[in-house]
């Protein structure tokens, strides 16, 4: 740029960005068939416009400044030096901007011909836009025009104006549900009729051949009067050849409300079923405050969706009707030949439910809700399943091979006592976000010690016991922390040497009896750390991909 003045430079860049904020496609053309030397920094400035804020880091960052919220609330902001909203020509005019999300910005504007409000739908960053994001805009206008029913906000328009794409939908001057329930719980009748009206909405888009795939409080508007709203269809999925519309393994949708079979990226097999689990994902957090699954990074919430178990609901509201509760679990079922056969079903039951009568819903039998916790509590149901196959193989020494007497029977049946009961404790603190990964180290340490205690009991290192220190090791991979599993592995080397200095020291008399070479010890020790090693890696991969996962789709868990 040595050949031309920097003032030049930065009139023409500023009046590029003007030209691209009104939505002139062709601006960037002409500028670079006026100053080709400018094409690095346009390229500079596209990439730029990607890292905008998504709808979840706006807010996150309003939580810490409301000021950013609410200019009114701190100092005074010069409002002129602000990018103006793009002129949109035609029937429109422009208000304020009032939503954003990954893919679309929405404006407050009027039709002037009819003098009425309206939403009006951009693509954001429509000179960035992929064709893939266009066609999924225009297949949102599409799905969602050929819509008329009282729960579902309706589309008057859709076209495009210089490059730019755009829909004009009904305008809801309400709040969205998840702004009503950030306020506080609904009443429970409040709450179960307006989730029987968007069920009743959900079955019409059904019969109309789309599923929504996206359906979570922000998606549902409130008008003046509380009836809600459906809205945003930029994941709604025609059933009717539909199969280039979604590439298989992509995952759309907000983690935290979609079913198991979205979450896999199987497009193939994402039905109206999809659409019932966010029924009953909704439900949840209406009756208890919170989603099913909502895990400390996306990533992390997509794996609970997948595996793990949802936690029932009266375990964190007792005052939940245990009825309510199994309407809302057979949504959440991980099958979706398990789940209710359609939207309208679930709209039945809470209807029964509503008048008393009895549902067709079936109560979950013993095995049923042990195998379900078991989900819930990989770490303690593993733990122990453990013990008890150990409590069982010394009864049966004891009682039936009389391999053990009758002091070391029951010095190990108090030690499996004691281990069951702090296994116990520290599966409640690590339900505690704060005390998660601190439980996490001391209830390694307590197993590791109780082993080493139980091992030194039965012949130290001589004793087949030695085994299961590798268990200890690959345990401490379930945390998903590498410091975890480097502090477990390197107790177990420490904890083993221990027992050979015992062995060799003092347990002289074991020698001739039950030998172990120094060869053995050395194998022990570097499989132990080969171990170690190996599952850290593992480890370090699973975190390294859920920090990609969140820097490339931030907007997965949008409001």
């Amino acid at each position: 740029m040595s050949d031309h003045d920097d003032a030049d430079t930065g009139a023409l860049l500023d009046a590029y960005l003007e030209r691209l904020q009104r939505g002139d496609a062709a601006a960037r053309g002409e500028l670079l068939v006026r100053r080709p030397d400018l094409a690095s920094i346009l390229e500079c400035l596209d990439r730029l416009e990607r890292f905008a804020p998504s709808e979840v880091e706006l807010s996150q960052a309003e939580a810490l400044d409301p000021t950013l919220a609410d200019p009114a609330s701190g100092p005074p902001t010069d409002t002129a030096a602000g990018p103006a909203a793009p002129a949109l020509a035609g029937d429109y005019e422009i208000i304020e901007e009032i939503g954003r999300g990954g893919m679309g910005v929405v404006f407050r504007a009027r039709q002037k011909s009819l003098d009425r409000p309206v939403a009006i739908k951009m693509v954001l960053g429509c000179h960035l836009a992929s064709p893939e994001q266009l066609r999924r805009f225009r297949l949102e206008a599409k799905s969602a025009a050929a819509l008329s029913h009282p729960n579902i906000v309706r589309v008057f328009d859709a076209g495009e104006v210089n490059g730019q794409h755009y829909f004009a939908m009904e305008y809801v001057a309400g709040q969205s549900l998840a702004q009503r329930l950030a306020a506080g719980p609904l009443p429970l009748d409040e709450a179960i009729e307006l989730l029987v009206r968007v069920a009743g909405a959900v079955e019409y888009l059904h019969a109309h051949g789309i599923v929504h795939r996206d359906l979570k409080p922000a998606n549902i508007l409130l008008a003046a009067d509380g009836e809600p709203l459906i809205t945003d269809f930029g994941l709604a999925k025609l059933l009717a050849a539909d199969s280039a519309r979604t590439a298989s393994g992509v995952i759309a949708g907000t983690p935290s409300y979609m079913a198991p079979e979205q979450a896999a990226g199987r497009p193939d097999e994402v039905g109206p079923a999809a659409d019932v689990y966010s029924l009953g994902a909704i439900l949840y957090e209406l009756l208890t405050g919170r989603p099913p699954f909502r895990a400390e990074t996306p990533l992390d919430t997509v794996l609970q969706v997948l595996s793990g178990e949802v936690i029932p609901p009266r375990q964190i509201e007792r005052r939940i009707d245990p009825a309510l509760e199994q309407i809302c679990l057979r949504c959440l079922e991980k099958r979706p030949q398990d789940r209710y056969p359609g939207a309208a079903a679930v709209a039945g039951e809470l209807q029964k439910y509503q008048r008393g009568e009895p549902l067709a819903v079936e109560a979950t039998d013993i095995w049923q809700r042990i195998w379900r916790w078991m989900r819930r509590e990989p770490a303690l149901a593993g733990r122990l399943i453990v013990l008890a196959a150990f409590y069982l193989v010394q009864q049966l020494n004891y009682r039936v091979f009389h391999a053990s007497d009758a002091q070391f029977h029951f010095q190990v049946c108090v030690i499996l006592g004691i281990w069951v009961l702090v296994s116990l404790a520290a599966g409640r603190l690590i339900k505690r976000r704060r005390l998660e990964l601190g439980a996490g180290f001391v209830w390694g340490t307590v197993d590791c010690a109780l082993l080493v205690l139980v091992v030194w009991m039965a012949n130290s290192v001589a004793s087949p016991l030695v085994m299961l220190f590798p268990l200890l090791i690959a345990g401490s991979g379930l945390w998903f922390r590498v410091r975890l599993v480097w502090y477990e592995t390197a107790l177990v080397v420490a904890s083993y040497l221990a027992l050979v200095l015992d062995y060799e020291l003092l347990r002289s008399e074991l020698h001739a009896v039950v030998p172990v070479s120094m060869a053995q010890h050395v194998v022990y020790v570097a499989t132990f750390f080969l171990l170690g090693g190996v599952i850290a890696y593992q480890v370090h991969r699973v975190r390294s991909l859920s920090r990609y996962f969140d820097r490339q789709f931030p907007e997965q868990e949008g409001a």
